[in-house]
This record gives C-alpha cells, sequence and structure tokens, in this order.
C-alpha cells in the first residue's frame, strides 16, 4: 500500500476534520464545483464542505473525477 492509500485510508476512518455535505448536497452542487475548480476559482469556498466530502466517499468522489475529467476534454467541432 502506498503513503498516498494509507493516508486516503487513514483519513476515512477518522472522519472529515471539517464539516461536509450529504451526498445529496454533493451531486447536487457538483456541476458548479467543478466549473469553479476548471475555472481556478477557489471552489471549496464557493461550496464549503464538498471537498472534505469527497475524502470520505468513494461513490462522489469517483463521480467527481469523472465529471471533472470529462469536462476538461478539448470539444470537437460538429
Amino acid at each position: 500500500m502506498t503513503r498516498s492509500e494509507q493516508e486516503r485510508l487513514l483519513a476515512r476512518l477518522l472522519g472529515p476534520a471539517e464539516p461536509e455535505v450529504s451526498c445529496e448536497t454533493c451531486f447536487e452542487e457538483l456541476d458548479r464545483y467543478v466549473e469553479l475548480e476548471l475555472a481556478g476559482a477557489d471552489a471549496d469556498a464557493a461550496v464549503s464542505g464538498l471537498s472534505a466530502h469527497l475524502v470520505g466517499c468513494p461513490a462522489c468522489r469517483e463521480e467527481h473525477e469523472s465529471l471533472l475529467a470529462l469536462a476538461a476534454e478539448p470539444r470537437s467541432s460538429l
């Protein structure tokens, strides 16, 4: 197990160090959060608690990573 994996596991076991949102709120705010990230804005300040939730929730983290990758892809012209 890598150090990064150990740190992630420990963080999940200990729980968030800051307030976090629910999965429902995460899915409601995830599009805006990703748009802010891609724009270089402070997404954590704009959507408080979402970053902490992503650390501890594998399903929401996977959705975030997928959405971020999709939104960052260059668009082809039709």
